[in-house]
């Protein structure tokens, strides 16, 4: 099978920072609880002159940057979000028209929750392989959300979780170990209605979580041939440390091989995997030839996981 390799990142971050103090300000919670209960210290909110969009244009225009191709380049643009700016033009069709991004290419925005960016760059790669452009072959895939308007800030189990950012990627079919594993099942279990506020049975979401997050990662080892220790990184949906804690656990994993950002960033839903992405390949922690596994898990219920590789720079030659 014909893999899947990451060749560029960047992010979008809202500038009005939130702290757990400042949300014990608003409702009835602390510090302490938030942190020992989910990991977050803090996280990002929109400001004046900020939303979803600007978001997403931003880190799309850095992966662009940092990838160093010509926008000409880009085979397909999808923005994974449930927090878009409008319901149409899409988030996607608004980092075509900001960036430059060719006219005749699929532009559209995924909805698969906090699973969203696995399910946007396994569609992004069905579409390179089915266009099979040579003029085109990278595809340009944007998590982004604007949870802190779809909050009830006097619903203390949800409103201290979650927060605002953006984090894009560019791909490239390529030689390599890939796999993808996308599933969900109708479940009710976090349900936001057209215009919020966020809804969240807590405990039935730890219980899924801690049951898809290692199934996943099992699953598309063992498509992709790989076992735990060939990784070099496991980036999980940014949920909760404790979801995270509980499964490495299980797997009898090595910790420092997950990567976790949820004490900077609270869940971002759709954002969190490429954020978390962007902040290993800005800190020279991702380097090619590096094998990595994300998965997500979330709203829907849905789950998705995918193993791909670090690739190089492309070259003026490719």
């Amino acid at each position: 099978m014909e893999g899947f390799q990451l060749i560029a990142t960047g992010a979008g971050i809202p500038s009005r920072i939130v702290t757990n103090d400042d949300m014990s300000r608003i409702v009835d919670t602390s510090d302490e609880w938030i942190t020992t209960r989910t990991g977050i210290r803090q996280r990002r909110f929109c400001a004046e002159g900020e939303d979803a969009g600007s978001m997403a244009i931003e880190a799309a225009r850095q992966a662009l940057a940092n990838s160093g191709l010509d926008p000409a380049r880009i085979g397909c643009c999808l923005c994974a979000t449930i927090a878009a700016r409008y319901l149409t033009p899409t988030n996607a069709c608004l980092i075509q028209q900001e960036l430059g991004l060719p006219q005749d290419i699929p532009v559209l925005d995924i909805n698969a929750a906090c699973s969203g960016f696995i399910y946007g760059a396994a569609v992004a790669r069905g579409l390179l392989a089915s266009r099979n452009d040579p003029a085109r072959p990278y595809a340009l895939v944007v998590g982004c959300e604007q949870l802190s308007r779809l909050m009830d800030m006097t619903d203390r189990s949800t409103c201290v979780l979650f927060g605002d950012a953006a984090g894009a990627a560019i791909f490239k079919l390529s030689d390599g170990p890939f796999a993808v594993d996308l599933g969900a099942r109708g479940d009710m279990a976090i349900k936001v209605p057209e215009g919020g506020p966020i809804q969240m049975d807590g405990s039935a979401v730890f219980r899924f979580a801690v049951d898809a997050l290692p199934r996943s990662l099992h699953t598309v080892l063992q498509e992709a041939g790989l076992t735990l220790d060939q990784l070099d990184w496991v980036v999980c949906h940014q949920a909760n440390s404790r979801i995270i804690d509980h499964c490495i656990k299980k797997l009898k994993a090595d910790p420092a091989k997950f990567y976790k950002n949820m004490d900077r960033y609270g869940n971002t839903s759709a954002a969190s995997i490429p954020v978390a992405l962007h902040e290993l390949a800005e800190s020279g922690r991702l380097t090619p030839g590096m094998r990595i596994a994300c998965i997500g898990f979330g709203g829907g219920l849905t789950w998705g996981g995918m193993v791909l590789t670090v690739g190089p720079r492309p070259t003026a030659q490719e």
